[in-house]
């Protein structure tokens, strides 16, 4: 049985970039490339009988994309995927800060 680990760290390895910005598409003269926040886990494992197994996921969020009019070139960003991200990111980190500050205090 093929090592699933090497496997996967040789798939993943060409992951990075390409998952992060999608191709180039050309619409009226604008040229969009969008842009995402991505990240992926993978896993697996075996015993001494030989039974393994393993399995992986990933996820995306998109963030906007750059958006090029001529000599003009600027980020466009996706206002809906920013909230649904930023929202429960600052309630973690403000909760998270509260305890700190709380347990220094004692």
């Amino acid at each position: 049985m093929p090592n699933i680990a090497l496997e996967l760290g040789k798939q993943s390895a060409s992951f990075g970039v390409k998952s992060a910005y999608g191709e180039q598409v050309d619409v009226d003269g604008v040229r969009i490339v969008p842009v995402a926040i991505t990240w992926s886990g993978f896993g697996g494992g075996s015993d001494e009988a030989g039974n393994g197994g393993g399995g992986g996921g990933g996820y995306a969020v998109p963030l906007g994309a750059y958006v090029r009019r001529g000599g003009d070139l600027r980020f466009e960003p996706n206002i809906v995927s920013f909230l649904a991200v930023a929202i429960p990111f600052v309630w973690v980190a403000g909760r998270a800060l509260s305890r700190v500050i709380r347990a220094l205090k004692r």
